[in-house]
């Protein structure tokens, strides 16, 4: 039986997963799978990168399809205004996505001992819980369950009962630590989450990354890094005398309203500093072109590997990324719901409020 595999779904989940393959010992590098979704993320020749590390015994793309791929689901997804129907519906659909999936899925995940799954509300996770193989969980960003819990807000209405279908009996599926096989789920901080499930075990991404030698940073520096000129000199070339502020973008509403949201911040910020623009990698906008006068780093960068190098920002500004993780900053300032009610429906972004009843 084989060791390791990971299937990530952004560039985020790859540093994470080299964060816990560099924690082992070294003569247990190498024996890992990381398999790459492409349903959410171009990853570019990142695979190519990552093998030249080492790191990994094997790296396999994913070409994971969503369920409206499939046509045939769409009557599954219908409101039948009953909620005895609707879970009809639902496991319905749970057995029939995880089946049109598995003409898909890359691996036998049966082949290996120790499976972690990102995300495992998407595909993989309905794939693995039909077919009856446990896997580990793994938190989808830092402290992402805190700002957003996916679980609790896409089954609002009778909670406990579609918890119970589905990690009790496996006739629906539940994300997040309550799906049948799902052992458990890896989060960063359970003092955090309103709602923490009996499956959730805290470890600390600060761990991972403090434990890390400048050897480890090297290798991850290696496997993203398209240009490090490049993004070396945007870091290291400062303007004498004055702050610089980062700006961390976002995929947020239509492209149109996208380019007014940031042009709206670097507006709120420009008069206290230099604007530096860090894009999302899921961020099509492109802000080279729209924003030409502004430096730019590469996307698919994780910002925490900007803690690697010694530059300094007075400020770090995002509308709701988590930024508990930077060290480069003096100042963190996450805009926030208030600052996003300009510029959508408020139901579509305060999350809380809508699995507390309030809104």
């Amino acid at each position: 039986m084989k060791e390791r595999i990971y299937v990530c779904h952004t560039y985020y989940h790859v540093y994470v997963t080299l964060l816990k393959e560099l924690a082992l010992p070294k003569e247990k590098r190498g024996e890992a799978t990381l398999v790459l979704s492409k349903m959410s993320n171009d990853f570019e020749t990142i695979d190519e990168r990552i093998s030249a590390t080492g790191v990994f015994e094997d790296i396999i793309a994913f070409d994971e399809k969503r369920d409206d791929f499939f046509p045939e689901l769409a009557k599954y997804r219908k409101d039948k205004g009953n909620i005895v129907f609707n879970m009809i519906s639902r496991m319905i659909f749970t057995r029939k996505y995880a089946k049109l999936e598995e003409q898909f899925v890359p691996v036998d995940f049966s082949d290996y001992k120790y499976i972690y799954i990102f995300s495992d509300s998407d595909p993989v996770g309905y794939y693995l819980n039909q077919k009856k193989i446990y896997y580990h969980a793994v938190e989808d960003g830092l402290d992402c369950i805190a700002n957003f819990d996916q679980a609790r807000f896409g089954n609002r209405g009778h909670f406990d009962l579609k918890a119970k279908l589905s990690k009790k009996y496996n006739f629906i599926f539940v994300e997040n630590g309550y799906g049948k096989y799902c052992l458990d789920m890896e989060v960063n901080d359970i003092s955090k989450i309103e709602y923490p499930c009996p499956y959730y075990i805290e470890k600390p991404r600060k761990e991972l990354v403090d434990r890390l030698t400048d050897e480890d940073k090297e290798i991850i520096l290696k496997a993203f890094l398209r240009n490090r000129d490049e993004l070396e000199h945007v870091l290291t070339n400062t303007d004498e005398g004055k702050d610089r502020i980062l700006i961390l973008t976002e995929p947020l509403c239509t492209l149109d309203v996208r380019e007014q949201i940031f042009r709206d911040i670097i507006d709120m910020y420009k008069d206290q500093g230099v604007i530096v623009i860090k894009p999302h990698p899921r961020d099509v906008l492109d802000y080279r072109e729209l924003f030409k006068e502004y430096p730019i780093i590469d996307g698919t960068v994780p910002m925490e590997m900007l803690n690697f190098f010694p530059a300094r920002f007075s400020k770090v500004v995002a509308v709701f990324t988590e930024l508990s993780g930077i060290k480069f900053a003096d100042e963190k300032i996450r805009l926030g719901e208030d600052f996003m009610d300009k510029y959508e429906d408020p139901m579509i972004h305060r999350y809380a409020e809508r699995i507390a009843g309030k809104m």
